[in-house]
C-alpha cells in the first residue's frame, strides 16, 4: 500500500501550527516529519493535528531551540531517539510502520558561521554528530528504512545556487560534504530526490536575509529523504513544494515529498 511522507524545517511550530495545518489540508501526506520544532513536546499544537487526522505522534522537543515530530496518519510505534555526539539535543526520532518500515527524523546541528572547528565550536559539533551518525549506520546496517530531515547540507553543486561561490559557506564546503557521503555510504543510504530528479538546480531553503527569495533565487538543498537500497527503488514522485516558502510567515524552508509503494 502506497504511503507518502513529508520533512518539513517548520522553524517554530508554535507560530507556525497554520502552515502545518494548511499542508495537512491540502496535501495530505500520510506522514510528516517536523524538525526545528522549538517547543517542548507539551506545549506543541498537537491537537490541532489530531483533529486534522494525524493521531499517531512521536516527538522530542526543548524550550526554544531543535526539537523534531512525526506526525502520522498511519499507526506508528516510537522506537526511540539517539543523542549523537552528546549534544543533549532534540534532534533525532525513529518510529516503525506496521509494515515494518522504520522511519528516522534528523535535524544536523546548522554549525554556526565558520567553517572552522578550532574557531567555532558549532562546526565541530556538527562533523561529530554526522561521524557518530555513520559509525552508528556502521555498527548496526539499516533495513526497509527511510530517513529524512533537515541534514543541513546541500551536497552536489547543482544542490546550491553558485558551487564556486559557497565552497567555503557552511552547508557546501568540502569537509561538510565528506561528511555526510560517508555517512549516506555507511548505511547504504539513496537519495531518493535525487534518484527521482537527477539533473539540474534543486533547492529546498532559501534565506530570509534575500528581500526577494523568488527572483534571486539563491537556495539549497537541505532537506533530503534517502532510503535504503532494499526499498528505494519502491520511491517515486519525489517533490519540492517551492510555492510554501512564499506562505504568509514562512518558515525559510519548503517540505519535500516523496511516495513509497510498500
Amino acid at each position: 500500500m502506497p504511503f507518502t511522507i513529508a520533512t518539513w524545517n517548520i522553524n517554530s511550530v508554535r507560530l507556525r501550527e497554520p502552515l502545518v495545518s494548511r499542508l495537512l489540508a491540502e496535501e495530505a501526506p500520510d506522514i510528516l516529519c517536523l524538525q526545528e520544532c522549538k517547543s517542548p513536546v507539551e506545549k506543541m499544537p498537537l491537537e490541532a493535528f489530531r483533529a486534522a487526522g494525524y493521531a499517531h505522534v512521536a516527538a522530542r522537543g526543548q524550550k526554544g531551540y531543535n526539537g523534531v515530530a512525526i506526525l502520522s496518519r498511519l499507526p506508528i510505534e516510537d522506537v526511540g531517539d539517539r543523542d549523537f555526539a552528546g549534544l543533549g539535543h532534540a534532534r533525532h526520532v525513529a518510529v516503525r510502520l506496521e509494515n515494518g518500515v522504520t522511519i528516522h527524523n534528523f535535524y544536523v546541528p546548522a554549525g554556526g558561521d565558520k567553517p572552522d572547528r578550532a574557531v567555532n565550536e558549532k562546526f565541530g559539533q556538527k562533523l561529530d554528530y554526522l561521524t557518530e551518525m555513520r559509525d552508528w549506520f556502521h555498527a548496526e546496517r539499516p533495513e526497509r528504512a527511510i530517513l529524512v530531515g533537515d541534514l543541513n547540507i546541500a551536497p552536489r553543486e547543482d544542490d546550491v545556487w553558485s558551487h564556486k561561490q559557497l565552497l567555503k559557506v557552511v552547508s557546501h564546503t568540502p569537509i561538510e560534504v565528506e561528511h555526510l557521503g560517508e555517512t549516506q555510504d555507511a548505511g547504504g543510504w539513496v537519495d531518493v530526490t535525487r534518484q527521482d530528479i537527477p539533473e539540474g538546480q534543486l533547492y529546498s531553503w532559501w534565506s530570509y536575509r534575500s528581500p526577494d527569495w523568488d527572483a534571486a533565487d539563491k537556495g539549497r538543498r537541505l532537506d533530503h529523504v534517502w532510503a535504503t537500497p532494499d526499498i528505494a527503488n519502491a520511491a517515486h514522485s519525489s517533490r519540492i513544494l517551492r510555492a510554501v516558502r512564499g506562505w504568509p510567515q514562512p518558515s525559510d524552508h519548503a517540505p519535500v515529498f516523496a511516495t513509497f509503494d510498500l
